[in-house]
């Protein structure tokens, strides 16, 4: 085995140094819009997480905020803040689970290898320099940590039951002279509507999920119900990357309406 390969004719040398090329295309248009797009997300999101004033609006919830396990609101399942909170640390109903929907988005094939290259530049984009010239993977600490990815995506298969929970709920108005709860339908509702899907599509695009509905089956024409699971989420693995930023976007639009309402600047509209 020789020691290197021999120079093919006319073969591109690899680029030197960070953000060296030879492409005469925009390359970094795409790694500098997702830098932007998941800055403006963390930062919004965080935020968010921390302002639960607003975050509901009648019998609209916030996804960001969902679920509400303790707080001083009708909505929170176990009451108010717990008497046991340290009173030197930030409070806010969110900061229980909001690591479950972000654990899945951190460790998604799709935006590891989209924020790897906007934010580490590893690299950039194709044929482009890194900043680095080593290479280690993923089998080291802290990447090695992404393998929890599928454990995410459990979790994340009960947030979509969460959120049409919370859309279930959206349905339900009370009267404000009665006090009587009736079924309808208003703005919010199909905006909270819309967040569920988009986040269940992102979820069921998911690769290992994939992985999971075909399993160790090399023939999966024997088996109906596998071969429809798996058929179903190849489906939306390939348009994983479109309700990726979908979901995320329609996100902060869910809470920046209910916010909205809140707040009365929007005056939610029914519609049924």
């Amino acid at each position: 085995m020789p020691e290197s390969l021999p120079q093919v004719a006319g073969a591109l040398p690899s680029p030197q140094g960070f953000g060296v090329t030879r492409r005469g295309d925009p390359w970094w248009v795409t790694p500098t819009g997702v830098l932007v797009g998941l800055s403006v997300f963390v930062i919004y999101s965080t935020w968010a997480v921390f302002t639960h004033h607003g975050a509901e609006f009648g019998n609209y919830v916030s996804p960001i905020h969902v679920p509400v396990l303790f707080g001083d609101t009708p909505h929170a399942w176990f009451g108010p803040k717990p008497a046991v909170w340290p009173a030197f640390l930030p409070w806010a109903p969110g900061v229980f689970l909001f690591w479950a929907p972000a654990g899945l988005r951190l460790t998604c094939y799709y935006y590891r290898g989209s924020y790897y290259k906007a934010f580490w530049g590893s690299p950039a984009s194709c044929t482009v320099g890194k900043p680095w010239n080593t290479y280690r993977g993923e089998n080291s600490f802290p990447l090695i940590l992404q393998n929890v990815h599928r454990y995410f995506l459990y979790i994340a298969l009960v947030w979509i039951g969460l959120h049409l929970y919370y859309v279930g709920g959206a349905t339900r108005f009370a009267d404000p002279v009665t006090g009587e709860v009736s079924f309808g339908l208003g703005v919010g509702t199909v905006v909270m509507a819309l967040n569920a899907v988009l986040l269940a599509g992102y979820t069921l695009g998911c690769h290992s999920l994939r992985h999971l509905a075909g399993g160790f089956l090399d023939r999966l024409s024997g088996r109906p119900l596998r071969r429809c699971a798996y058929e179903c989420t190849s489906w939306f693995n390939l348009r994983h990357m479109g309700f990726a930023w979908a979901s995320l976007v329609w996100v902060m639009v869910t809470d920046v309406y209910v916010r909205l309402c809140a707040t009365g600047v929007v005056t939610d509209y029914r519609i049924l």
